[in-house]
C-alpha cells in the first residue's frame, strides 16, 4: 500500500502518507519542497491523561490494520506547564493525534506536521460518496462557537487536491484551547489519492505564518500569543522500535534524550530549514552541493537530491526497485552521516532500514528530482530528539534515549 502526497501550491503541505511534491513558492524560498513516495508502515492508536495544568501523559499503543504494519509502546510526558499530545502513527511513521473542534468537542484526527502551517479537517461530502474510508467528520451545525466564511480555500497535492472553505471555531489540543480560531473545513478529498485508506482526518500544520494558506494565523502563533504555553517550544520523539511517539506543547520531554541540545538558527523562517554543511558516507563519499535541510515530520525518509542520493546508494550497495533503494540485509554497510552546524548526526545501518522482506532491507532513502536541499524526515527525527524553538527561531538536536543498534527497525511488513 502506497501513498503519494506533495505540496500546496502555496507553502508545502503535507500528511500521512503524502510526500510533496513541487510548489512555485517554494522553489523562490529554497527550490521544490519534494517528499518522496513511501512504504505504508504503522499505525498507533493513543489516550491522553493530564497530569496538571497544561501537562498531559500519553499512552500508545500499536494496532495492526490490514494494509499496514504494527507497533506497541507508550510515550510519556515532561514536568513544566507544557501539553503532550496524543500521537498515533501510519503509513509513514508520521504524527498523528486526537484534537478536538467546536462546542461541544467534536474529536478528528490531524497530522502534526512541521513541513506545513494550516489546520484543515474534513466535513461530510455532498453528496455522500463511496470509498471515503471511516474518518471523522467534522459537523458545524452541532457546534454552537461555529462562524462560517465566505473565503474559498484549496490545496494542489501531487496526488489531488482537497477544497472547501475558511471558517472558525474553538479547536482545542487536549487543556489547550483556541477560541474563534481560523482553520479550513475541506467538504472534497474525492481528487486527494488514497484518503478513503488513511487513518487520518486532517491536517495541524506547525510551521510559520509565511506558508500559510490564506494568510491565516497557525495553531502554535496562536498557542504563543494566548499565553496558554510555558515557553514558545514544542519537541518531537518517535520510539526507536517504532512503537510510537510524543509531541511536546510548550516544552521538551527530558525523558527522552540525552545529552545537551545543539542549536541552530533558521534560514528560512516558514519551513524549519537550517543550514547543511555536508552529507558522508563513511569515509569514502562527503557531498558538499546542497547547502540547505529542512527538519520535518511529516516526511518518514531522508531525502534529497536525485543525483545525490544515487551517488550515495552506489557507495552503500544499495538498488532502487520500485522507487524504493534494497540492499540485502546480510551486506556490510557505512554509516551515513549528515552534518549540522559542525556537528555529525551519525545514522548507522540500523537506522536507516526501514523493512525487510526476504534478506533485503529497504532503505529510509530517497531522491526526488529537482531538490536541491535535504530533507531530515522521521528516520532523522527517530534518532535525534528534536526541539523546535519557535520563539527563538531555531532548532536544537539532541540524541534519543535509549537508542541501540539493532532496535531502531520500524518493523514494517509489505502487503
Amino acid at each position: 500500500f502506497l501513498l503519494d502526497a506533495s505540496c500546496p501550491r502555496r507553502g508545502c503541505n503535507a500528511s500521512v502518507g503524502f510526500r510533496c511534491a513541487p510548489t512555485q513558492q517554494h522553489e523562490q524560498r529554497a527550490g521544490q519542497m519534494t517528499r518522496a513516495n513511501v512504504i505504508a508502515v504503522l499505525v498507533i492508536a493513543v489516550c491522553v491523561v493530564p497530569l496538571g495544568a497544561g501537562i498531559i501523559k500519553v499512552g500508545v499503543e500499536r494496532h495492526r490494520l490490514k494494509s499496514h504494519g504494527s507497533a506497541n509502546g507508550q510515550a510519556w510526558t515532561a514536568s513544566g506547564k507544557a501539553e503532550d499530545v496524543p500521537l498515533r502513527s501510519t503509513a509513514t511513521i508520521a504524527y498523528f493525534g486526537d484534537i478536538e473542534i467546536g462546542t461541544p468537542g467534536q474529536r478528528m484526527s490531524v497530522v502534526f506536521d512541521t513541513g506545513s502551517a494550516n489546520l484543515w479537517v474534513p466535513t461530510r461530502p455532498k453528496p455522500p460518496r463511496l470509498g471515503q474510508g471511516t474518518h471523522h467528520y467534522y459537523r458545524p451545525p452541532k457546534s454552537s462557537t461555529y462562524r462560517s466564511s465566505s473565503r474559498t480555500f484549496s490545496i494542489e497535492y501531487g496526488s489531488g487536491a482537497v477544497r472547501g472553505q475558511f471558517c472558525s471555531d474553538t479547536v482545542a489540543i487536549g487543556a489547550l484551547a483556541l477560541e474563534d480560531f481560523a482553520f479550513a473545513e475541506v467538504g472534497d478529498t474525492s481528487g486527494l489519492d488514497h484518503y478513503g485508506q488513511a487513518d487520518f482526518d486532517g491536517i495541524l500544520g506547525l510551521g510559520f505564518g509565511s506558508i500559510s494558506e490564506g494568510g491565516v494565523p497557525t495553531v502554535m502563533a496562536q498557542l504563543v500569543a494566548s499565553g496558554q504555553l510555558d515557553e514558545p517550544i514544542f519537541g518531537f520523539h518517535l520510539h526507536t522500535d517504532g512503537s510510537g511517539g510524543e509531541l511536546v506543547l510548550g516544552g521538551v520531554d527530558p525523558e527522552h534524550y540525552v545529552g545537551a541540545f545543539q542549536f541552530l538558527n533558521l534560514t528560512d523562517v516558514g519551513y524549519w530549514a537550517v543550514d547543511l554543511d555536508r552529507i558522508r558516507v563513511g569515509d569514502v563519499l562527503t557531498l558538499t552541493a546542497s547547502s540547505a535541510a529542512i527538519v520535518d515530520s511529516g516526511t518518514s525518509y531522508l531525502v534529497g537530491p536525485e543525483r545525490e542520493v544515487r551517488a550515495i546508494a552506489a557507495m552503500i550497495g544499495a538498488t532502487s526497485i520500485l522507487g524504493m533503494y534494497t540492499a540485502p540485509c546480510d551486506t556490510p554497510m557505512p554509516s551515513l552521516s549528515v552534518t549540522l552546524g559542525g556537528t555529525d548526526y551519525i545514522l548507522e545501518r540500523d537506522d536507516l532500514v526501514v523493512a525487510e522482506a526476504a534478506g533485503v532491507c529497504v532503505l529510509g532513502l530517497s531522491g526526488a528530482p529537482g531538490l536541491d536541499f535535504w530533507i531530515l524526515g522521521d528516520v532523522f527525527m527517530q534518532r535525534y530528539y528534536v526541539q523546535f524553538d519557535w520563539g527563538r527561531q531555531r532548532i536544537g538536536i539532541a540524541s534519543a534515549k535509549g537508542v541501540q543498534d539493532g532496535q531502531r527497525r520500524l518493523q514494517a511488513e509489505f502487503v
